[in-house]
C-alpha cells in the first residue's frame, strides 16, 4: 500500500491518532488552547508540518484549534495524513494544547428533492459557493455541505416511521465512531425523541418536540 492510497474506516481506526478521529472523508481534531496567541503557534505550527499537496483546513477561535486532513472534504484519508495527524499531535502536545475528540461536529444539510440538478445553481449563489459534481459546495468552510435526498430506493436504510410533520429539509450531524451513542443520548436528554436506531451506528435518526427530524451520523459500517 502506498502513502497517497486511500484508507479503509477500519484501517483509519486501528493507525489514527488517539486525538483524531474519522469524519466522513478526513481525519478532525479539536484543541482547547489557553487563549488566542496559543491557537496562533499551534497553526503556526500545523502549518509547517503538513504536505503541500495535502494542505488542511483550520479553524481558529479564542479558544479552539479545529483541523481537518486533508482540506477537502471527500479527497479520503492516506498514510500521509494519519502521519502529519501524529505530527500536529505532538506539536499540540508541546504548546499545552488539549484534544476534545468528543467536540469534533460537522453539518450537513440535505434536502428532499428530485430536482437537485437544477437547483444546485440556485443554493450555490444563495451561498457564495461553486458547484461541485452537483451539489453546492463551500470550499472556506463558512457554510454546511447541502445535498440531495431523492425518492426512497433498495439503499434508503430502515423504514422510519411517518413524520407528524410535513418536512423537506433535515441536518445530518456528523460525529466521531464512538461519540454517536452520547450525542443521542445528549439530545434525548435536551427533549429530543428518538426516531430509530435501526441502522445505528451508522446513523440515528432524531426528532425535536416539534416532530423535526436530523441524523446523528458516523463513518461506522460503512464500507470505505
Amino acid at each position: 500500500m502506498t502513502d497517497t492510497e486511500r484508507l479503509s474506516f477500519e484501517e483509519v481506526r486501528e493507525a489514527g491518532p488517539d486525538d483524531w478521529r474519522q469524519i466522513i472523508g478526513r481525519l478532525k481534531a479539536r484543541y482547547r488552547t489557553a487563549d488566542f496567541a496559543s491557537g496562533v503557534a499551534l497553526v503556526h505550527e500545523i502549518g509547517k508540518v503538513t504536505d503541500a499537496g495535502r494542505r488542511p483546513e483550520v479553524v481558529l477561535t479564542d479558544a479552539d484549534v479545529v483541523v481537518a486532513l486533508p482540506g477537502a472534504s471527500d479527497a479520503g484519508v492516506t498514510r500521509t495524513d494519519l502521519e502529519a495527524a501524529a505530527r500536529i499531535s505532538e506539536a499540540a502536545a508541546r504548546l499545552g494544547a488539549s484534544a476534545d475528540p468528543g467536540g469534533i461536529t460537522q453539518l450537513e444539510l440535505g434536502l428532499d428533492t428530485t430536482h437537485g440538478e437544477e437547483l444546485a445553481p440556485v443554493y450555490a449563489a444563495l451561498l457564495g459557493s461553486e458547484v461541485v459534481q452537483g451539489e453546492p459546495v463551500d470550499r472556506t468552510g463558512q457554510v454546511p455541505t447541502l445535498w440531495w435526498q431523492g425518492p426512497p430506493d433498495g439503499d434508503a436504510g430502515p423504514p422510519l416511521p411517518e413524520p407528524t410533520v410535513p418536512q423537506r429539509w433535515h441536518a445530518d450531524v456528523w460525529v466521531a465512531t464512538d461519540e454517536g451513542e452520547r450525542r443521542v443520548a445528549a439530545v434525548l436528554e435536551a427533549g429530543g425523541r428518538l426516531v430509530s436506531d435501526a441502522a445505528a451506528p451508522s446513523y440515528w435518526v432524531v426528532e425535536d418536540a416539534d416532530g423535526n427530524r436530523s441524523c446523528v451520523c458516523t463513518v461506522a459500517d460503512r464500507g470505505r
